[in-house]
């Protein structure tokens, strides 16, 4: 379990004040599952009655597994975290399980070929870092909101790689139809593009084991996950019963796509949007959440903040230019979040800036995004256009002379024309400059 309290400040805020609490707040009686629907959580749920029923009675312990198989998390996982997070409002406890275990077996979801094997020291590395940024999220003292009660963080490979090879096939394997997991897309999908090892062919029966243990250990009657989840998840639900005669239930998310159909949590340039700050800044996370599509922004408000329903619908009630409200405070709550109150004010006040044409911070500011290249690069032969080019202010040399020549590219809100001479000659006895490609892109690059 994760001790220590969590900084007030990464509570998130808007103009209005705090935000601690979601919707049903005003809405007395509202059932977790009503509330789930409206904002746009539920794709399948398993006896939907049943688990009302179930809330109705006080509080219900929940999970949702988290693949530590990277460094961070970052803003795919947000769908899941949210429902974390949500159900908790409600006074509901919420047990994150990283998958300290499994990930040494490898989720064949959506995989065309076996995940490389990681190691066990990396994989607690990750857990770490995880950790951190759940606290984000959630409460792990209990009582910050209303009397709700604290969070577990537990890690499966504390009960995984204990188990038995022989008993574990007899008293869990038993309970797994191969005739039906064969028949399910992901192995199907595996055994038809070129094959599934043994292991991976494993992965259902871990996965299954933790809500069952989880089950018998914290009396857990709740997993949720992304939709591509569905068929793991039923398989716990399924062994439960079979095992112990447990009635347990399930809900999955849909999952969220942009709107050229790829899973959001990734830049325009492919970039995995991080929520380690050293990985991916504050100010390019607020950037990636300011420049949602159009088409997205009440979808995401929905599902990424506590903002109640009628300010979203009045947020969302514009169109064009005018919705670029709902996409700053979309912004400021999801980074307040994930960075804290003080990181989102940064960012808004850097993009408020940008969109007034007013002038830029100074180069000297560490918070802006920085780009750092080493002294012996800039005593060499490294061009202002190289300069651009490494700040990701422009593709190439040619496009950063194009865009010199239409006026579109300056230092320290000097426009600049010529991008072939030196970058030395252009900084001086500086340490660090301000390069702006346009009006809204703009990179510190520091002299290390």
């Amino acid at each position: 379990m994760v001790q220590g309290a969590v900084d007030d400040r990464s509570i998130p805020m808007t103009p209005g004040g705090r935000i601690s609490a979601p919707e049903y707040a005003s809405a007395e009686g509202m059932n977790p599952v009503d509330y789930l629907r409206q904002r746009g959580y539920i794709h399948d749920i398993v006896d939907e009655e049943g688990l009302k029923a179930e809330f109705e009675k006080g509080p219900l312990t929940y999970y949702i597994g988290f693949d530590p198989t990277g460094p961070s998390l970052h803003a795919g996982h947000m769908a899941t975290i949210m429902l974390l997070a949500t159900l908790q409002r409600f006074g509901h406890r919420p047990i994150a399980l990283a998958g300290g275990g499994t990930a040494m077996v490898g989720d064949p979801t959506g995989r065309t070929s076996a995940r490389e094997i990681i190691r066990i020291e990396d994989l607690e590395e990750n857990v770490a870092g995880i950790t951190v940024q759940l606290a984000r999220y959630l409460d792990f003292e209990g009582g910050r909101f209303d009397g709700n009660p604290a969070a577990l963080l537990l890690d499966n490979a504390d009960w995984l790689l204990k188990l038995e090879y022989i008993p574990f096939l007899r008293d869990i394997g038993r309970h797994f139809s191969v005739n039906e997991m064969l028949a399910t897309e992901t192995y199907r999908n595996r055994l038809e593009e070129g094959g599934l090892n043994f292991v991976e062919f494993n992965y259902r029966l871990v996965q299954g084991y933790d809500y069952l243990h989880l089950y018998r250990s914290e009396n857990c009657r709740l997993q949720l996950g992304g939709s591509d989840q569905w068929s793991n998840i039923l398989g716990g639900v399924d062994l439960i019963r079979r095992a112990d005669g447990g009635k347990v239930y399930a809900i999955v998310s849909p999952l969220i796509t942009t709107q050229t159909g790829e899973k959001m949590g990734k830049t325009g340039k492919g970039l995995r949007v991080w929520l380690n700050p050293q990985m991916f800044p504050p100010y390019d996370y607020y950037q990636y959440w300011v420049n949602t599509d159009d088409a997205m922004v009440e979808t995401y408000l929905k599902r990424f903040t506590f903002i109640r329903n009628e300010e979203i619908e009045e947020l969302t009630s514009v169109q064009g230019e005018a919705l670029r409200g709902a996409k700053r405070v979309l912004a400021f709550e999801a980074t307040a979040m994930a960075h804290g109150v003080e990181e989102a004010e940064k960012a808004e006040s850097a993009t408020r800036s940008l969109f007034s044409g007013g002038t830029l911070p100074s180069a000297g500011d560490t918070d802006l995004p920085t780009t750092q290249i080493a002294r012996t690069e800039v005593d060499g032969e490294l061009t202002l256009a190289d300069a651009f080019v490494r700040a990701d202010l422009a593709k190439g040399r040619g496009e950063a002379r194009r865009l010199a020549q239409q006026g579109g590219l300056s230092v320290d809100d000097e426009k600049v024309s010529d991008v072939n001479v030196l970058f030395g000659d252009i900084l001086g006895d500086r340490n660090a400059v301000l390069l702006r490609a346009g009006k809204k892109r703009f990179k510190r690059v520091a002299i290390v």
